[in-house]
């Protein structure tokens, strides 16, 4: 099927990622596995050649265009070489849009010039130890004091933990006022004072990925670091929601695309009882369910892109898009997995790796169950 999401400039521009990813990323991306973490250098690299902050302005050295096709780009392209890794997507698809939209001409100029340089590398706190996808659920309070705050709780799961240099934390600033309607937030730097951070967690995949805990012991935060309005936090995230599970999805469906590619290379150069693997009519069958599968993922997804643009994505679109893809992501790495046997349980393989990056994808950004009840709910039940 011909698909039409994208402008010979954005081909233009994959080209470009194409080349800069293979020079830059692939190679070094087994040792930062190895690592836990992908360098700050590369940050640097990626401003340097335009890859952060493509809808910022251009007055604060961002690309000053608002077109998610080029984020689209560029995270199908680090799915492409297997870069789980590199969290330029977090940066780009998840906290540009609070600093785009919400942030004063102050803090913009502040933070703006440095996310696009890749010299401030972000990162966004909502996931707590005892509270996840519900995040009305919260814990972590900021009590006024002065024309300030002083915050106090724990962060779980944050992507970009270790290297972030500032993180946006969601925060209970009216302990009396309902669930979703005392939430703000604030903007954590980096050598503010009681801002800590754990360990760099240990995961099943996505090795490369810095992913920390994060600490706040009575840190003091001026009045000039509230993000948005105040006590109007919740509604800033279900704003912003929508396009956090877009660009899951989005990394899911390029990711069955890799997997299929990479198998069907496989089955056609292994032979089993003196012919191909890929002859079989199990083979065959099987790879044809997937591939169909992932046509109609990626028809859907291109649309959503194609609404969000017009404004029209809705927040359940958003979600059945971040569930079906990330399931059926893990379903093509599990049946692929399958079709390379053994081979496919070496690390030396790259369908391994897909297949232990993949699972997280049905978890964060709000698990599928919640996904599901977003759904659900939408149709009056």
């Amino acid at each position: 099927m011909r698909h039409s999401l994208y402008e010979p400039e954005h081909d233009e521009f994959r080209e470009m990622v194409r080349g800069w990813a293979e020079k830059n990323v692939a190679p070094f991306h087994a040792d930062w596995e190895k690592a836990g973490i992908v360098p700050r250098e590369l940050w640097l690299a990626g401003g340097a050649q335009g890859l952060l902050g493509f809808d910022i302005d251009e007055q604060y050295g961002g690309g000053g265009v608002r077109d998610f096709r080029y984020n689209a780009v560029l995270d199908e392209e680090m799915t492409r070489i297997g870069a789980s890794g590199v969290g330029f997507g977090l940066h780009n698809d998840v906290v540009a849009p609070y600093l785009r939209d919400l942030a004063t001409d102050e803090q913009k100029a502040r933070w703006l010039p440095k996310f696009c340089s890749g010299e401030l590398i972000t990162a966004i706190a909502m996931t707590e130890p005892g509270a996840g996808s519900d995040l009305q659920g919260i814990t972590t309070t900021a009590r006024k004091d002065g024309d300030g705050w002083v915050l106090g709780g724990a962060k779980t799961f944050i992507t970009n933990g270790i290297n972030a240099d500032l993180v946006i934390v969601v925060a209970r600033t009216d302990p009396d006022a309902p669930a979703s309607k005392g939430i703000s937030l604030l903007v954590v730097e980096r050598d503010m004072p009681g801002f800590s951070r754990g360990r760099n967690l240990e995961k099943v995949g996505l090795k490369a990925q810095d992913t920390a805990e994060l600490f706040f012991d009575d840190v003091r935060i001026p009045a000039e670091n509230l993000l948005g309005t105040e006590n109007r936090g919740f509604y800033h995230l279900m704003e912003n929601l929508p396009q956090e599970r877009l660009s899951i999805a989005v990394g899911a469906v390029a990711s069955a695309e890799r997997v299929l590619e990479l198998t069907r290379e496989y089955v056609t150069g292994r032979t089993a009882f003196g012919k191909p693997v890929g002859s079989f009519q199990n083979t065959r069958f099987v790879l044809a369910e997937l591939h169909t599968e992932t046509v109609i993922a990626r028809t859907f997804v291109d649309e959503c892109v194609r609404q969000l643009a017009t404004g029209e994505l809705t927040a359940v679109d958003a979600a059945m898009a971040k569930w079906w893809t990330t399931e059926l992501q893990n379903k093509v790495a599990d049946r692929c997995l399958q079709l390379h046997g053994g081979y496919g349980y070496m690390d030396e393989y790259p369908v391994s790796k897909a297949w232990r990056d993949s699972r997280v994808q049905s978890i964060y950004g709000g698990t599928n169950e919640i996904m599901k009840e977003i759904v659900g709910r939408s149709l009056g039940l």
